[in-house]
């Protein structure tokens, strides 16, 4: 299985992508023969007595497990660890830079990662202390990290996501240590 992603961040790529998804959004409204002025009357848009509307859904997660701090107003949040079935756990989230200036990628986020992977998350780890174990990154067969590469700056107030694939620990651990080089050790729950 190769659930690889690469992610490339550069200048103004984040903006072109979001104004792409934007009007590919906009060409998909529904051909119904309604009129335009003509309000839509639902039981699920309006609002009940003694509530307020609720908001549109967010494509942001909502889930956060764990929010690392790292160096240079780098921030981690961690939003799901969940088991699949193919015998491993993909930890996955979004890295944000808080900071007014642009970040360059750390070589330590790779651990010891020689340069099959490059830029990466590569030297992330669970570890499950109930079970005294350290999971560390999966590889596939070529020996590249599963796990988001390609990060190489982040622009000040840019956020982009990461996942991380790992070996799966008992059935019986519900929790694990997530850490990666140069952010704060953060407890999360595993779903699944």
């Amino acid at each position: 299985m190769n659930a690889r992603h690469k992610v490339k961040v550069r200048g103004g790529a984040a903006v072109a992508v979001a104004a792409v998804l934007a009007l590919t959004l906009a060409g998909c409204g529904g051909g119904d023969d309604e009129k335009p002025n003509e309000p839509k009357e639902s039981s699920a848009s309006q609002p009940q007595e003694g509530s307020s509307k609720t908001p549109a859904p967010s494509s942001v997660p909502t889930q956060v497990l764990a929010t690392l701090n790292g160096e240079s107003g780098i921030v981690l949040t961690v939003n799901a660890a969940n088991r699949d079935q193919g015998g491993f756990i993909t930890v996955s989230g979004q890295i944000k830079n808080t900071s007014a200036d642009d970040f360059t990628h750390t070589t330590a986020w790779r651990g010891n990662e020689l340069t099959s992977s490059g830029e990466s998350v590569a030297g992330a780890s669970l570890v499950d202390k109930a079970g005294k174990k350290r999971y560390y990154v999966l590889r596939d067969t070529d020996g590249r990290c599963l796990c988001t590469t390609g990060i190489s700056n982040i622009n000040a107030g840019q956020t982009v996501p990461f996942f991380a694939q790992f070996p799966m620990p008992p059935a019986t651990t519900t929790e694990v240590d997530f850490t990666i080089p140069t952010f704060a050790t953060g407890t999360i729950k595993i779903s699944g």
